[in-house]
């Protein structure tokens, strides 16, 4: 192991058991294992068969096992998994993995939060309340304290090799969405965005580019009132604040090469602006961050893939990325909390 791993390890969920997580999990610790990140695993060890797992008590056991053996946190609730079956019996175990990692981050036991992919429909089925993780995890940290100068969010990125995207609003339908934008909440969602591009990516000035909400950017008006009557005062707001942003922009002109040199991350009203450029670019490689949390968070872009779970084809290339990510961002947090 090298002297630049996380000075404690990371916390991997479980995520959906008949999906495709205990699989990149295992597939990500042996890419990993030689010189890491350090991670363990919050799940049911009688998902996997015997080998190359190690049971643990703590996560201070980890960095014993981690070269030898994937380092699984045992939990209460029991799980009855089939690949490509997304049972809700399943749910308590799902839940209370995340819960689980999530404790240890905000204890300080684990540096931070890798999330497997959950299956949303079988967790309502089974009375979960949240329309996914994001939400979920601000739930679970409100009450604990934001690092100096952090504004609160939650709000989701995609970050990849090549484009940072934020949908500004997330799990809603598009006319839900466009009814529930308001400036107020694009400068929210600015700020956190701006704070982490500083705080957890190390860039010194982010640059901010804010797409419209309609075709050209309402042209004028003529295609939608949103873009001069929200948007565009927010952007003003934003850049009254000293955040350089710009904006609003036409949707469909902001992702080739040459626009994606001009910012550090786009800002996007709604979820499919953001995702469909940063997956389109980058699905293998594309990490899922939740922003304006007290905790840092990352998690593979892609879903339980039930119709390859088992099956040996599910590649753990997001995992590798959301927990090489995930280290690096509770490096530059570190530093940036001792200057």
């Amino acid at each position: 192991m090298t002297a630049s791993l996380a000075p404690a390890p990371l916390a991997l969920s479980m995520g959906e058991p008949g999906g495709v997580g205990p699989e990149i999990a295992r597939a990500a610790w042996r890419v990993l294992r030689d010189e890491g990140p350090v991670f363990f695993l919050t799940a049911d060890p009688a998902l996997f068969a015997a080998g190359d797992i190690a049971q643990i008590e703590n996560p201070g056991d980890v960095a014993a096992t981690f070269a030898s053996a994937l380092p699984v946190m045992a939990l209460n609730s029991k799980v009855a998994a089939k690949p490509g079956d997304a049972s809700p019996e399943n749910a308590p175990a799902v839940i209370e993995s995340i819960e689980r990692a999530v404790a240890l981050s905000l204890s300080g036991e684990a540096s931070g939060v890798v999330t497997n992919p959950i299956q949303k429909s079988s967790l309502m089925a089974a009375g979960f309340k949240f329309p996914g993780h994001t939400e979920f995890l601000a739930d679970l940290t409100a009450a604990a304290p934001m690092p100096a100068g952090r504004t609160r969010g939650p709000v989701m990125m995609l970050a990849g090799p090549q484009l940072k995207t934020v949908p500004v609003t997330i799990h809603q339908s598009v006319v839900s969405a466009a009814n529930f934008l308001t400036a107020e909440l694009i400068e929210k969602a600015a700020h956190v965005t701006a704070e982490a591009l500083h705080h957890d990516f190390g860039i010194e000035k982010p640059r901010l580019a804010v797409s419209g909400l309609n075709p050209h950017a309402g042209e004028g008006g003529a295609l939608g009132k949103e873009d001069d009557a929200i948007i565009a005062p927010a952007v003003e707001a934003l850049k009254a604040a000293g955040i350089d942003a710009r904006g609003p922009l036409p949707a469909d002109t902001m992702f080739h090469a040459e626009a994606r040199e001009t910012y550090d991350a786009a800002l996007c009203m709604l979820h499919d602006q953001a995702l469909i450029p940063a997956k389109t670019l980058a699905f293998h490689e594309a990490v899922n961050v939740t922003l304006g949390l007290p905790i840092v968070r990352t998690s593979p872009d892609h879903g339980t893939a039930l119709d390859i779970a088992g099956k040996g084809k599910a590649r753990a290339d997001s995992l590798i990325a959301a927990i090489r990510l995930a280290a690096a961002m509770v490096e530059r947090r570190t530093a940036s909390r001792a200057r």
